[in-house]
């Protein structure tokens, strides 16, 4: 692993490219995690480090913390898993009082290490560090906007035009505030920030709040706060959960404590509806429970919509498995394992052979073959995007001796992209979107296919239907998607399977 440490040079880019293998998945990928904490009298880096680590299943592709110290910022970021990126030398050496830390999956801007966040700049007032989650649609005009006004660009992501626009209205005279509202209104999409300065610490979402961020509180004197993209990151450092941000919310941390400014008028709740079913960990908060829970009740309700007979419930592991608790719940068929996951399986740099590529899914899920063999299988699963591996499970299944395979998934079908945050194919590329339930049935060699109704996914949340960005299932976009951006998702799409 090539690593760097560094009082960053924010002339310096960084090129090099990782090159590994990952088992198959046919899932949306992950969103982003962002992490961040002022803290002057404890060890900042430390607490970023074990934020990152409950924020692994965020984004696995690259990890890094920066910390500002005064008029000091110290950054280190690299390709790899946090515990890959970060030792303890490492750490001991990123000093200061506020941490901003981020795991990444790309959606905007390549694999490369260019692109690994934060994004780190130096203006008039310091130096910034930017965290994002989520993607901006409007990036090919604020790209062009930020060139004319002179922003030099050291990487491909949409992150760093936002640190871009914040500095350049720092350098037109504006305080940290004033500069970053000005910057947030000329940006269009889904941004859940943390952002350190030396003044002080920033949490900002979008008007929608389409990706989660979350305030917890360190209990002492004084109080200090945290920031984070989900609840289970605040809980493995001791922090106590106080709130989120709110949509169009600006909050802004110091030495005097929390302070909110909303910036957007109006905001319209348009919450990641796929943040509850698949992407924010179980034992994350959402709308005062855990996700576990509605995870259970989208099972309970699959159960009442698609129930069959059969002997055994199991859920693919781990995403699929409160879902089929539930469903065994209502249907009252006895729940068991079927697939014990490797829980190991995480980037590799070591090539597997052709015959194990071949055999692909069981580098990550192998069947258990006497609980299996003669038995009439219910498989529950959160989503289907392309039904590659959902294929693969469904064979291995019936050569451990499956009788019968059934399969359940407690989300409505994926039939359209996503361009605010995860990383979905295009249209063309979601079997959904181009199959009947037949059809897909039929492919992935199941003797049943259900989804979830929509209608059912939204009910079960106990919430404001209105309140839930489902687009990916209905086209429905609350952020208009300009054509460009529509295009050029699908020659990227396109490159990918050439």
């Amino acid at each position: 692993m090539i690593s760097q440490d560094q009082i960053f040079d924010s002339n310096q880019t960084l090129t090099e490219t990782v090159d590994s293998f990952s088992p198959p998945i046919d899932k949306p990928e992950e969103a982003c995690g962002v992490f961040g904490i002022y803290a002057p009298e404890k060890v900042v880096s430390k607490l970023a480090y074990f934020g990152l680590y409950a924020l692994q299943h965020r984004g696995q592709e690259s990890a890094g913390i920066a910390t500002l110290e005064g008029e000091k910022i110290h950054c280190h970021k690299d390709m790899g898993l946090v515990s890959q990126v970060f030792k303890e030398s490492i750490l001991s050496q990123l000093t200061g009082q506020t941490a901003i830390g981020h795991t990444r999956y790309s959606t905007t801007g390549s694999s490369h290490k260019a692109n690994a966040q934060p994004a780190v700049l130096h203006t008039r007032l310091g130096y910034l560090a930017l965290a994002h989650n989520g993607n901006l649609v409007n990036t090919i005009e604020l790209r062009k906007t930020l060139e004319q006004r002179g922003g030099d660009f050291n990487t491909t992501t949409d992150s760093e035009m936002i640190a871009i626009a914040i500095a350049q209205e720092v350098d037109r005279g504006k305080d940290w505030l004033e500069a970053a509202i000005s910057a947030f209104k000329l940006c269009s999409g889904a941004y859940s920030l943390a952002i350190g300065t030396p003044a002080g610490l920033m949490g900002v979402r979008d008007p929608n709040g389409i990706r989660p961020l979350v305030i917890g509180v360190l209990e002492g004197n004084p109080i200090r706060y945290v920031l984070a993209s989900e609840t289970c990151a605040l809980d493995i450092i001791g922090a106590e959960y106080l709130r989120d941000v709110e949509p169009g919310e600006l909050v802004w941390i110091t030495e005097s404590g929390l302070s909110s400014l909303h910036w957007a008028g109006e905001p319209e709740r348009k919450l990641c509806i796929f943040e509850m079913i698949y992407f924010s960990r179980p034992d994350s908060l959402m709308h005062d429970e855990t996700l576990y829970s509605y995870r259970v009740r989208l099972g309970q309700q699959l159960a009442r919509e698609s129930v069959v007979k059969a002997d055994l419930v199991m859920g693919v592991p781990d995403s699929g498995i409160p879902a089929a608790i539930g469903f065994s719940q209502v249907s009252g068929i006895p729940y068991g394992e079927g697939l014990i996951k490797n829980r190991y399986v995480g980037r590799t740099f070591i090539q597997p052979t052709q015959k194990m590529r071949e055999s692909g899914i069981k580098m990550k899920l192998n069947p258990l073959k006497d609980v299996l063999e003669g038995k009439r299988v219910i498989m529950v699963d959160d989503s289907i995007v392309r039904g590659t591996t959902s294929r693969k499970i469904v064979k291995a299944l019936r050569d451990a001796g499956a009788k019968q395979v059934h399969m359940r998934i407690s989300s409505p079908p994926v039939t359209h992209p996503c361009f605010y945050g995860i990383d979905t194919d295009n249209q063309n590329q979601l079997i959904a979107a181009t199959q009947s339930l037949e059809k897909i049935a039929e492919q992935i060699g199941v003797d049943s296919l259900a989804y979830l109704s929509w209608k059912g996914m939204l009910e079960v949340t106990g919430e404001d239907p209105n309140s839930f960005c489902s687009a990916c299932f209905t086209g429905d976009y609350p952020v208009a998607i300009p054509e460009q951006i529509k295009r050029s998702k699908l020659i990227l799409e396109e490159a990918k399977l050439s």
